[in-house]
């Protein structure tokens, strides 16, 4: 099936076979990256395996070069070490930059085994564990926007594992040890299981409960119809805290109580490392804090975007790949409306770019008649942002990021101008496909989406994974 037709025709599914014992289950998961290895073309392979090594060795030098502090991994450490120890939970400061602990109780509960291995240990560990969750994240990614073909996919996690590592989000989470990919890929995970699924929210619910941000996708469950999921979720978080609460009842009563509301323990909300809306308004404004005129504008663009990722969803029978969008203007609505959005948590670039190297290979595809650039365009803008550095190569230090005039300040908000040109972009597309097709530009009332792309039941056939 040509790009074309995968972009024009229904895909017709087959229904899930029944779960067979959880032994095979594992097994088949286990096997399952050797056997899509044997499956992918062989000169591909190696020529995107060297290309990856290649670069994997150039990172190498340049982290040995560069300073690699691993400075959240550090903190991480000292959370278990609190938990593990009896000590006051929020009242510790580490490193030579005084950092506290900002999440919640229960995830300084699953950071105690890092505190049975010496640091250098979890600088090589957890390195090599996030490379590993990048190219899980990139696996995902494909499952969700349903391409390329599968017997290709194997060639592209290589690659994408590879590269992927010049981009800023990823190296900068490289460089600080964070979470974040550990938590998109249970996100993600969650996202592209059938909605069928009795358990389907659990992985959500846990990654809200390690950081508070990943509950805005039970809403997005909640809104796109998938409610029992979301109440799944919401539950899950719910026995998080239960459990944060059981066994760190002082540290729990503390930071819903009081260290949650407290940003100054995160961060300043004015420098360049803050690519939220609220960083970007505080900069353009010249103030330290901008006050309720950005809490307001971040309210409006919470819910734009929780609608165009709703309507997303929604629009699977004229959408192709309208699940993938909807949960990637859901992933992008929830890092520009979060207070304190670091430039690691745009690690959803991974997604991001998955989902527009698509629709430009639909659209390359396409007679020359009636081929556009637009998603092509999209495409290289959008990596070529992430992979700039932008806001560290316009060097302000301090304060003296205030007193940049409005011009110079475009690089040093770039995520955000992308995160909006993006969630635009969604809505201009789901605009154009319902137009064309001559359907509603709204769901109304009783309707429900029959298209085998729905929210519902997106589910394709194997040839199209």
């Amino acid at each position: 099936m040509t790009a074309v037709q995968d972009e024009r025709s229904p895909v017709r599914t087959a229904p899930d076979p029944a779960p067979g014992p959880l032994s095979d289950r594992l097994r088949r998961a286990l096997g399952a990256p050797v056997r899509a290895l044997r499956e992918a073309p062989r000169r591909p392979l190696l020529a995107a395996s060297a290309l990856a090594l290649l670069s994997l060795v150039g990172y190498a030098v340049v982290r040995h070069f560069v300073h690699t502090s691993m400075v959240d991994m550090i903190v991480y450490r000292a959370e278990g070490a609190a938990v593990a120890n009896g000590t006051d939970l929020y009242a510790l400061r580490v490193t030579e930059w005084n950092l506290p602990a900002t999440y919640p109780p229960f995830a300084a509960m699953l950071f105690v085994p890092t505190t049975w291995f010496p640091i250098p240990f979890l600088r090589i560990a957890i390195t090599l564990g996030n490379l590993g969750l990048l190219a899980l994240l990139t696996h995902l990614s494909f499952r969700l926007v349903g391409w390329p073909r599968r017997e290709l996919r194997p060639i592209g996690v290589i690659l994408v594992t590879g590269l992927g590592v010049w981009l800023e989000p990823v190296f900068t989470t490289l460089r600080y040890g964070q979470i974040n990919l550990a938590l998109a890929c249970l996100i993600l995970w969650d996202l592209t299981r059938p909605d069928g699924h009795r358990s389907k929210g659990v992985a959500i619910g846990i990654a809200a409960g390690i950081k508070l941000t990943p509950g805005l996708f039970a809403v997005y469950l909640l809104i796109t119809g998938r409610i029992r999921a979301a109440f799944v979720a919401g539950f899950t978080f719910l026995g998080t805290f239960l459990l944060g609460a059981l066994v760190l009842p002082d540290a729990t009563r503390g930071f819903w109580t009081t260290y949650l509301y407290d940003s100054s323990r995160v961060g300043k909300t004015y420098i360049v490392d803050n690519q939220s809306l609220r960083g970007a308004a505080a900069r353009l404004l010249h103030v330290a804090e901008p006050g309720t005129a950005a809490t307001l504008a971040a309210g409006v663009v919470a819910l734009a975007g929780l609608a165009v990722a709703a309507w997303a969803a929604r629009s699977g029978r004229w959408l192709p790949r309208s699940e993938a969008w909807g949960v990637c203007c859901a992933a992008v609505t929830a890092v520009l409306i979060s207070p304190i959005s670091w430039t690691h948590h745009w690690i959803w670039c991974v997604p991001v770019l998955v989902l527009l190297a698509a629709e430009a290979s639909v659209e390359h595809a396409r007679p020359a008649g009636v081929r556009r650039v637009r998603w092509r365009a999209a495409f290289w803008a959008t990596l070529v942002a992430f992979l700039s550095f932008a806001m560290w190569a316009a060097k302000p230090t301090g304060t003296a990021v205030l007193r940049m005039p409005p011009w110079r300040q475009l690089p040093t908000s770039v995520y955000p101008w992308v995160g909006l040109c993006f969630l635009l972009a969604a809505a201009v597309r789901i605009r154009a496909r319902r137009r064309s097709a001559g359907a509603p530009l709204v769901r109304l009332p009783g309707q429900r989406d029959g298209g085998p792309d729905t929210a519902r039941g997106r589910q394709q056939a194997p040839a199209a994974r």
